[in-house]
C-alpha cells in the first residue's frame, strides 16, 4: 500500500474513532439494576473509622467506611455522593426482580442498626421504579443481608 494510501485509511479510521466517541455516546444512561461488591478490611486495622471501599463512575460516588475496634470491623456504612446512609427502619422499596437478578433471597434477613457486618458486601442499585434507591448488604453465611438504603437523586 503507499504511503498516501496508508495516510488516507488511519485518516478515515481516525475520523470513525471521533465519530463513534461522540457526545451522543457520553450521554447514555445509567443500568435499571446494578450491583457493586466490596471485600472486608482485613483484621488488624487501626481502631477508628476505615475506608473500605471506593466505587466512582459518572453516575455518582459510593464508598464504604468501616468503624474499627481492637482491630476488628464493627459495623460497615455506605456513604453515597459524600452523604452517609444510616440504617433505617423501613427500608425503601426495590424490585424484586432487580434484588434476585443480584442474588439477594427473597425476603432478605436485616442486621441491627449499627452492626452490619459481613464476609463480604454488596450495594444493589435499582433504577427501574419511580424512584432509584441503593440498598446496602453484608454477606450472612450464604444470604445477603440488609444494612441501610437510600432514595437516589435522578442524577446520581
Amino acid at each position: 500500500m503507499s504511503p498516501s494510501r496508508l495516510s488516507g485509511a488511519l485518516l478515515v479510521a481516525g475520523l470513525a474513532a471521533v465519530t463513534l466517541s461522540s457526545p451522543a455516546h457520553a450521554q447514555k444512561e445509567p443500568p435499571a439494576c446494578a450491583a457493586i461488591s466490596f471485600r472486608p478490611i482485613p483484621p488488624g486495622a487501626p481502631d477508628g473509622e476505615q475506608d473500605a471501599g471506593l466505587y466512582k463512575s459518572r453516575f455518582g460516588k459510593i464508598e464504604i467506611k468501616a468503624d474499627v475496634k481492637g482491630g476488628q470491623a464493627t459495623n460497615y456504612y455506605m456513604v453515597l455522593n459524600g452523604k452517609k446512609i444510616d440504617a433505617s427502619a423501613n427500608p425503601p422499596k426495590a424490585a424484586d426482580s432487580c434484588l434476585k437478578s443480584k442474588h439477594v433471597k427473597l425476603p432478605y434477613q436485616k442486621q441491627a442498626a449499627g452492626a452490619c457486618t459481613g464476609n463480604r458486601f454488596r450495594v444493589v442499585i435499582d433504577r427501574s421504579g419511580k424512584q432509584p434507591v441503593a440498598l446496602f448488604f453484608g454477606l450472612q453465611g450464604d444470604d445477603w443481608a440488609y444494612c441501610s438504603g437510600t432514595t437516589v437523586e435522578k442524577s446520581a
